[in-house]
């Protein structure tokens, strides 16, 4: 991508306010400010009119910041601090450093996760006057992002409620390239019944992987003209694109080749693939703790795996839109995706079912002979009222009248996942989502009499 424009200084400048990280009067009482000094004047105007005229100050995110990686956290106090290491870390290697000087705060990371400059200890924010026509704009200065990603968040009022924009490739685009000013439309950040009264959390940066990046006069105003684009959250779903992630950069794409070879390799070899699995990262786990259980109950069937850690529907529907159900007739696939479509951005359960309804549409017309075996989504979360696992539920409940019962099958496994309580075992999910070998088995036990059934039409 190009490098965006050095642009002129917005037309509403941040005021200087040390005490506060808002303007003096809070954006709730400017209607009532506007209409008194109107109705002073002697002017007969409406109430409408005023809160017109009476535009919100800007609102200036001056800190104090939090640091965050993670595992750990610390506020930003003095020039520089580490945010610092459990007993026993789980990424060792990370390294997370932020940095503050005359106005200007800084965030390096090496080798993380997550590492965050966050805004949360203040009042929490109306931001409803700046919805419609306002921007978040920032002067940034991304020093060293080869390997790394960026991300602009905001928490709306109800919790778990955290938006996103994603600014990857945009960020290497400018590395080392000086400052430049970013201006975000707010409503990048909102979906329909979002609940912005009281924002706790109005801004966030995040990197990931390794980078380093700087920001100043970070502000909120109520009329700005954005320069970034955004996903448009109610399509993100069913636009194709491969995952653009930090993490997944260097391996993505060269694992698409990877398989497009392999089922080259079958055609060449005059095997036919009768079992195609597509999916995320625990379609791709077939391959490594799954290995056992994939050899013992699929493998006779030339079987191929189509998962990628971190894809979302869109980087499935990418993915068959490149090639990879070309060159081969497989009898059956067994799909399962939209865990990442919840973890990543805790998407509306309407518009993941939409991602998913559409990778059907298009297996089918790609592979019109072929059984299609669908799979729920497997539980996520220890316990069983955790939020990502009730947005996963609510998908199921979304897809499972997808099955037409002679085409599309529906399947839900999820019991054998699970203990009578509905928690989950270390033993099958060791980290609360991916399958361990014995999880595995379970699922291969779980479906294969299906798969044989389908197989056998």
């Amino acid at each position: 991508m190009t490098a965006l424009p050095t642009m002129t200084p917005t037309p509403h400048p941040p005021r200087s306010n040390k005490a506060a990280r808002r303007s003096h009067l809070p954006a709730r009482q400017w209607p009532a400010l506007a209409a008194a000094v109107l109705l002073n004047l002697g002017l007969n105007l409406g109430l409408s009119a005023a809160v017109h005229a009476a535009e919100p100050p800007a609102i200036n995110l001056i800190g104090p910041w939090t640091v965050t990686d993670f595992e750990g956290r610390t506020a930003l106090t003095g020039a520089q601090v580490v945010v610092p290491k459990p007993a026993q870390p789980r990424v060792p290697a990370s390294r997370v450093t932020a940095t503050q000087a005359s106005g200007t705060v800084g965030l390096q990371f090496k080798d993380s996760w997550i590492a965050q400059l966050r805004l949360e200890d203040g009042p929490p924010l109306d931001l409803r006057p700046y919805l419609a026509e306002g921007t978040l704009e920032m002067d940034i200065d991304v020093r060293e992002m080869a390997n790394g990603g960026l991300k602009f968040k905001m928490n709306c009022a109800s919790e778990h409620c955290e938006r996103k924009v994603p600014w990857l490739p945009e960020a290497r685009a400018v590395a080392g390239k000086g400052w430049r000013h970013v201006a975000l439309a707010l409503r990048c950040f909102v979906r329909e019944g979002d609940d912005f009264s009281r924002v706790p959390v109005p801004f966030t940066l995040e990197g990931t992987g390794t980078g380093e990046v700087a920001l100043r006069q970070v502000h909120i105003v109520a009329r700005g003209q954005a320069n970034a684009a955004c996903p448009d959250y109610r399509t993100q779903s069913v636009t194709p694109m491969p995952l653009q992630e930090s993490w997944a950069m260097n391996w993505w794409m060269p694992r698409h080749e990877k398989k497009l070879t392999e089922i080259r390799a079958h055609r060449a070899a005059g095997r036919e693939v009768k079992l195609v699995f597509i999916g995320d990262s625990i379609t791709e786990g077939w391959e490594n703790a799954g290995q056992a259980a994939w050899q013992a109950h699929f493998a006779r069937h030339n079987a191929v795996a189509l998962g990628y850690g971190g894809d979302r529907t869109e980087n499935v529907l990418w993915r068959l839109q490149n090639g990879e159900l070309d060159g081969m007739t497989p009898q059956v696939i067994v799909l399962m995706i939209g865990t990442n479509n919840t973890g990543d951005r805790q998407e509306d359960p309407r518009t993941t079912a939409a991602g998913i309804r559409r990778l059907l549409t298009e297996i089918q017309t790609r592979q019109p002979a072929t059984q299609v075996l669908l799979l729920a989504i497997y539980p996520r979360e220890q316990q069983a009222g955790g939020p990502l696992r009730a947005i996963n539920d609510q998908v199921n409940a979304l897809i499972a009248p997808m099955a037409d019962g002679r085409r599309v099958h529906f399947l839900n496994i999820n019991r054998h996942l699970m203990q009578a309580d509905g928690s989950l075992s270390a033993d099958v999910m060791p980290d609360w989502l991916h399958l361990s070998p014995a999880g595995y088995e379970r699922v291969a036990q779980a479906i294969e009499p299906v798969i044989e059934q389908l197989l056998a039409r």
